[in-house]
């Protein structure tokens, strides 16, 4: 038997889970460390850290993560807990609950959206 421990959040920073372009997803998603998404993924996504969605990458689904860079698509509920960064040829709809957004010119934001200072611990 292995003594291993789970590694714990903290030993994952810097490191990014990613999904290419050309893969295609059905199904949740949960992962402890960052990650891009250059591929679809239809279902929900959640994470701690933080999510980038390249500009061919997108989410049909709910997406719950600390912080985002979005450049493709989301279609669903999103909520950030800290930034969220629309670039500007990201494609949003839905709902987006977020503590800071940033929206470059030229994206298409078509969503109802609520922000919410984290609360300092």
């Amino acid at each position: 038997m292995s003594d291993k421990k789970p590694k714990v959040y903290t030993d994952l920073l810097g490191k990014t889970n990613r999904i290419v372009e050309g893969t295609e997803i059905t199904g949740h998603i949960i992962s402890q460390a960052d990650f891009r998404l250059d591929g679809h993924l239809i279902g929900n996504f959640t994470t701690p850290g933080k999510i980038v969605i390249g500009p061919a990458g997108s989410i049909k689904g709910d997406v719950s993560c600390k912080n985002a860079d979005i450049e493709g698509k989301i279609d669903g509920v999103l909520k950030v807990e800290e930034i969220l960064n629309v670039k500007s040829k990201a494609s949003i709809t839905g709902e987006v609950t977020c503590g800071k957004l940033s929206v470059q010119p030229g994206a298409d934001f078509s969503a109802s959206c609520v922000m919410k200072p984290s609360a300092k611990k």
